[in-house]
């Protein structure tokens, strides 16, 4: 099994392109079956230790592995039965049938196990399970002591992260290959557990990866604040989000942040304080302005939003200053740029989607000529070059008033460092998703700008 921190994140259709590639390099179907069937037995075995296990196999490929690991457990002495609701179909399932010697129990009447796997169907299933295969699988995972999805969970769509039917939690889901957006993508996401990769001999490749733990290295000898990044946050009608996220910007890393516009007591002493004007935005030494966090909406606001437009600073833009552009004004700009709408904001900008979040974010990078952080309970970074970055669950407790100040705070210093924008929102997320994890429950956005110092550390 493989970590799957920094792998390539495929859809059904480019890894049914993978596998035919190397189909087409000499590798045959029944090669991959038993690739894929050999490690999720050793999986299983690793997991599931002494306890019994049932196997549910669906009637395509997905259960073709799901014999294959049954023979292979049967065969390594292991208590192990197998349920299934039909015969299988394609010529590699019914090849793989023919190694399990053992019974196939019918799905709708199979007993509980220990340990349950769903080998029913994996990519590409477009519509719900039928209600009795649905409702044994849903009383077969609950009452397993551990439950272990093959590829994906049964019922769950592939390549955008929805569900077609009520599809249970899974503790495991061990990914075939790759990983799928399903397994990074709410709702599917949370069904999934924890996700490790089973590599069954096919090369992957995608312009899609799950979000790693960045290279965080400490400043160079001859460093000084201006080298490390200097950020500038534009206040709005709100003080203390831009407060927050200037405060986040320091702990992130950036050398020196500085806060435009008036403020109140209680900011940490190391931040620079100065009128937001011309000036102060055409200095050279800006390696990054960040506006949005509680800017506002009206003419103070959208005159405060036009200066930093007319900059040629890289400019990372959130909150209520998504409100005030267009994705055709963005466009125009040549400075790096970066957005961090969440579903709301990405709405009143783009306009409302159906389908793929990640195909969403892909097309407004692309709209906009922009980095696009689409937050929410999974969080999606996509470049205008099509590359983009997911980042699954993070913690709930981040749903709380100004934690998205917070990350745009943690991006604007990385860009100000010198990242590129896909790298700077890549490794802003990472931070801000590592902070909250660090801190458990109950925290405030205060608290969570404070432990990035940590979680970079």
């Amino acid at each position: 099994m493989i970590p799957i921190a920094g792998t390539p994140v495929l859809t059904a259709a480019q890894m049914r392109a993978a596998e035919n590639a190397a189909i087409a390099a000499g590798t045959s179907v029944d090669t991959l079956m038993q690739a894929a069937g050999a490690g999720i037995a050793d999986a299983v075995r690793r997991l599931a230790g002494v306890n019994d296990v049932l196997i549910l196999c669906g009637p395509g490929n997905n259960g073709g592995d799901g014999y294959v690991a049954a023979a292979r457990l049967h065969a390594a002495g292991r208590k192990v039965r197998v349920a299934a609701a039909s015969e299988p179909r394609s010529p590699a399932a019914i090849a793989a049938r023919a190694l399990w010697t053992g019974a196939v129990e019918p799905l709708a009447s199979a007993a509980p196990a220990a340990v349950l796997v769903d080998a029913l169907f994996g990519t590409g299933l477009s519509r719900a399970l039928d209600a009795v295969s649905s409702s044994a699988l849903n009383h077969l995972v609950r009452q397993a002591n551990l439950a272990i999805a093959v590829d994906v969970p049964s019922g769950v769509s592939t390549d955008d992260g929805m569900v077609f039917c009520d599809v249970p939690t899974f503790h495991i889901t061990l990914a075939l290959g790759a990983m799928k957006p399903a397994h990074l993508l709410q709702p599917a996401a949370a069904r999934c557990g924890a996700v490790r990769v089973i590599p069954i001999g096919v090369e992957t490749d995608s312009a899609t990866h799950v979000i790693a733990r960045p290279d965080f290295p400490a400043p160079p000898v001859d460093a000084h604040k201006f080298t490390r990044g200097m950020v500038a946050v534009v206040r709005g009608r709100m003080a203390g989000a831009a407060h927050l996220a200037a405060r986040a910007a320091m702990h992130a890393g950036a050398g020196y942040v500085e806060l435009l516009g008036a403020t109140i007591p209680g900011t940490p002493n190391a931040l620079v304080r100065r009128r937001c004007d011309a000036e102060a935005l055409a200095d050279k030494r800006i390696g990054a302005v960040l506006i949005g966090p509680g800017l506002g909406r009206d003419d103070d606001a959208r005159a405060l939003l036009d200066q930093a437009l007319a900059t040629d600073h890289p400019l990372v833009i959130d909150g209520d200053a998504l409100h005030l552009v267009t994705p055709e004004r963005l466009r125009e700009r040549a400075a790096p740029l970066i957005l961090t709408p969440h579903a709301g904001e990405f709405a009143a900008l783009f306009g409302a989607f159906t389908g793929s979040k990640l195909e969403a974010a892909r097309a407004a990078a692309a709209r906009a000529g922009a980095t696009i952080v689409f937050k929410g309970p999974d969080t999606v970074i996509a470049a205008p070059d099509g590359q983009a970055v997911l980042a699954g669950e993070a913690s709930s407790w981040l749903s709380t008033a100004g934690t998205g100040d917070v990350l745009a705070g943690a991006i604007a210093a990385m860009l100000a460092g010198g990242q590129s924008p896909l790298d700077a929102a890549a490794a802003g997320v990472w931070l801000h998703g590592e902070a909250a994890r660090r801190l458990g429950p109950a925290f405030i956005a205060d608290d969570l700008a404070t432990a990035l110092t940590g979680a970079r550390a």
